[in-house]
């Protein structure tokens, strides 16, 4: 009979196989908490109570579009936007792009009266992506809300009480 030879426990297969899996899931947890840590979370709202209680004053201003039978007709085109206004006539208008996951990815643009209800403003058209389309005077009494994907094009239409995908 042969004696037997006794290899190191690291020279082994199977302490290494059974080490495997937590080292496996430190690292997950590793990566987690990285992830955890240095992306924010642009679905919760840090006043959601205040938004809460300002809803009101956001119907009231869905209703006051209604009330002045507001409709508009948003064109997107490479370096700007024009919007043509049925309805009251403000001298600057606010169009706000609201992505629904990413803050980061906003929009603001302010537009000015170009004459006989249009109005016209700088914003360069984004690539791909669906928001959520806010339109309002500059004074906050109203306002028009719809959403807008450039995959069904680089029109919309928003109309007060009505909001279409």
């Amino acid at each position: 009979m042969q004696p037997t030879t006794q290899m190191s426990w690291y020279k082994e297969p199977w302490p290494w196989l059974l080490m495997a899996g937590p080292a496996g899931v430190v690292v997950a947890g590793i990566l987690t908490l990285w992830l955890a840590l240095a992306h924010d979370d642009g679905l919760v709202a840090d006043d959601y109570y205040k938004q809460g209680l300002a809803i009101n004053r956001t119907i009231a201003r869905d209703a006051q579009a209604q009330a002045l039978g507001m409709d508009a007709h948003i064109s997107f085109r490479a370096g700007g936007v024009s919007v043509a206004l049925r309805g009251d006539a403000p001298e600057a208008l606010t169009l706000s792009l609201v992505h629904p996951t990413r803050a980061g990815q906003d929009h603001l643009v302010r537009l000015q009266r170009a004459g006989d209800g249009r109005y016209e403003g700088a914003f360069e058209v984004p690539s791909q992506g669906t928001w959520h389309v806010e339109l309002a005077d500059a004074a906050g009494r109203w306002r028009l809300v719809g959403d807008w994907s450039l995959a069904k094009g680089a029109d919309t239409s928003l109309s007060a009480g009505v909001r279409r995908p």
